[in-house]
């Protein structure tokens, strides 16, 4: 069986060269003898995939040297509680805005750890649209402001970030993190986990900044101190070693095909032919989304009725097209395309997706 588009929403299609060359290298790294699985996190082999895949966010992103970038175990869902834990003081609190499951629980996690506050939320229309920040109830005295820039489950996404004039801004960047390009140093700290742009499940980006590391709280767990992993440039303990070279492979491609400015527009063009797709449908696909708030990443879809969704996402498999099948909490389909399923993927589902309608 040759493969096939994966448009699951997390681990999530990898690309080919990079699948490829790990392939090559994988029982003998670079004339080492060894496989990265099988290789010291302290020898000088790894330390250099460590560099070059820091070096490689940085050059990307444009990510400046009073930025630092950790790989961390645990995904996203422990910086949930490892972000409060560090930043918000002895009595005080920081701002969530609420848009989805994910940032649900991050809410959730600060208020075991410490206490976050509510500052706006989309919960009233099921997650359809995004808070404008103009809405945002700010507290003056916040640790800082959390946001997930984009919703897997639901479908919403961020077009722009706004400047909070001074407040320290964190987001949750796992979805559409290296999607777009965007101005990092409106951002005190993104934290991401890998398994949809960068690189496989197992580790997770920080990329922290220094004035927001300096108000860390001390007396904390070792692992679950930034400071720590900052001190000992994430090399504690034994991290992710393979998740961090299939990382580095991944940043080597987006690197080769263009950068950001290539992956943005076509992430643009798959989003633009998808939503002209859904919109030119007559109502057969209907979108649950607030058009300014769709995501370029996530596309929630429902057809009338569950009989005729579950007849699609069986076709869609037929012909090589898997993951389609929306979350448990809301049911219908989803269309995952992150960085590096290819415009023709998007291309084959909406050919399917007209001949589907045409024959139903």
């Amino acid at each position: 069986m040759g493969r096939v588009y994966n448009f699951n929403p997390g681990p999530s299609t990898l690309p080919l060269s990079a699948l490829e060359k790990a392939q090559a290298e994988f029982t003998d790294y670079k004339g080492t003898g060894l496989s990265v699985l099988e290789m010291s996190h302290r020898s000088k082999e790894f330390e250099a995939i460590l560099a070059d895949t820091q070096n490689l966010l940085r050059e990307l992103i444009g990510i400046p040297e009073n930025y630092k970038i950790l790989f961390l175990g645990g995904g996203a869902s422990l910086q949930f509680a490892m972000l409060a834990m560090n930043f918000i003081p002895q009595g005080g609190s920081a701002d969530y805005v609420v848009t989805g499951e994910w940032a649900k629980r991050a809410f959730k996690e600060a208020n075991i750890v410490a206490k976050g506050r509510a500052a706006a939320s989309s919960e009233d229309k099921n997650f359809s649209y995004l808070p404008q920040p103009a809405s945002w109830d700010l507290a003056p005295d916040a640790a800082y402001v959390h946001i997930t820039s984009n919703n897997t489950i639901f479908g919403t996404q961020y077009r722009t970030f706004p400047d909070l004039k001074g407040k320290f801004l964190v987001c949750d960047m796992s979805s559409d993190i290296l999607s777009r390009r965007f101005d990092i140093n409106r951002f005190a700290m993104i934290y991401a986990g890998a398994q949809k742009n960068l690189g496989p499940a197992g580790v997770t980006v920080v990329i922290l900044r220094d004035d927001l590391a300096a108000t860390a709280r001390e007396g904390l767990p070792t692992m679950l101190s930034y400071a720590t992993h900052i001190k000992n440039n994430s090399l504690y303990n034994t991290p992710p070693c393979f998740s961090i070279y299939i990382m580095q492979l991944t940043l080597q491609w987006a690197k080769e095909i263009g950068g950001l400015t290539a992956i943005e527009k076509v992430n643009r063009d798959k989003a633009e032919l998808l939503y002209s797709a859904i919109d030119g449908s007559d109502g057969f696909y209907r979108g649950t989304v607030a058009p300014d708030s769709r995501s370029w990443m996530n596309v929630p879809i429902r057809l009338a009725t569950e009989e005729l969704e579950a007849a699609f996402i069986a076709e869609a498999k037929n012909q090589g097209m898997i993951g389609l099948k929306g979350h448990r909490s809301v049911g219908g389909l989803r269309v995952s395309m992150y960085n590096a399923m290819p415009l023709a993927g998007i291309e084959k589902l909406v050919k399917f997706m007209k001949q589907f309608k045409a024959s139903h």
